[in-house]
């Protein structure tokens, strides 16, 4: 289950958010510049394979290796670590493809497609104030994809690219859905080494689909790629033991600030106002999506508060 608050202390947690976002942006640009010699799939296996030895080393530090790993819902994880696999996969199949700040715009729909999803799959009741969040991240997101999309122009990638994204971002969504009843039994930990070791196993399966024997640079990128992994989802899951969830999710749209950056210092890609446009109403509906649950878990405290007798 999600560990409780060690204490709050919000300069920390969102030190700790920021640092994840940072690192995990590395992590993307590492992966996007090793694309360029090895397939997706082999960029997986080294991202989650090497992520596991620091995880497992975090856990030793803090005394949690045996009840951190420990699982009561295998076949749960073994579902959650074929998701994640596709949604990474196609994630990093669309970085080879397209600048990192477009990935990473198109990336922010995932919260919008999990209120839809879960709506559909868990019964959730949505009211106006969330269906107009998801109609403008809808909006958003269709100004995003359109340019490419509707180009027709399939030469260069980048309309497939596109697509691979959206595809990832979509399964994400259900990757989120999955997460939120695996939690419910599960150590944070155990969702995170476990993702990680199946998707290791599962990302050999592509082996007949072009791996390559990468050059001494690229396989210095792919390492690199796997340990920043590994440390950015340390960093993530050490931000929510000293902040509540609903103050740090703002913070997550710093990664397009890093994207921007790293994406013209790296790559010399720049976004185009169109996309931006789109990010910033993706971001707007997200927003209204964060007030909303805040004001609901408000309510719902207020309501155990008026029917928890004290004495």
């Amino acid at each position: 289950m999600p560990a409780p608050l060690a204490f709050h202390s919000p300069l920390l947690a969102i030190s700790l958010k920021l640092g994840a976002i940072f690192v995990l942006s590395v992590m993307a640009a590492l992966i996007k510049q090793a694309s360029e010699e090895v397939p997706a799939g082999e960029a997986v296996f080294f991202r989650s394979l090497l992520a596991i030895p620091v995880i497992l080393v975090w856990l030793y530090a803090r005394g949690e290796l045996s009840h951190g790993l420990r699982t009561k819902n295998p076949k749960g994880h073994f579902y959650r670590g074929i998701l994640g696999t596709i949604a990474q996969g196609l994630n990093f199949a669309g970085l080879a493809l397209l600048p990192l700040p477009e990935v990473t715009a198109i990336g922010y729909a995932a919260p919008i497609f999990t209120v839809i999803l879960a709506a559909i799959m868990l019964g959730e009741r949505i009211r106006m104030i969330r269906i107009a969040a998801v109609a403008i991240g809808l909006v958003g997101v269709t100004i995003m994809i359109w340019p490419r999309l509707g180009s027709g122009n399939w030469e260069d990638g980048a309309t497939l690219g596109a697509l691979f994204i959206l595809g990832s971002t979509c399964t994400r969504s259900v990757v989120q859905i999955h997460i939120r009843q695996l939690a419910q039994v599960e150590h944070t930990a155990a969702i995170v080494f476990y993702f990680s070791a199946t998707a290791t196993l599962l990302s050999l399966l592509t082996i007949p689909f072009g791996w390559v024997v990468p050059s001494p640079t690229t396989l210095m990128l792919l390492v690199l790629a796997g340990l920043l992994g590994g440390v950015g989802q340390i960093l993530l899951t050490s931000a929510y033991r000293f902040g509540a969830a609903s103050m740090l999710a703002p913070y997550e749209y710093s990664s397009m600030i890093f994207a921007i950056i790293i994406g013209y210092v790296w790559f010399s890609d720049l976004p185009t106002v169109v996309m931006l446009c789109g990010a910033a109403l993706v971001m707007a509906g997200n927003g209204i999506v964060i007030w909303r649950e805040r004001q609901l878990g408000l309510q719902r405290t207020k309501a155990r508060a008026a029917t928890d007798p004290k004495v």
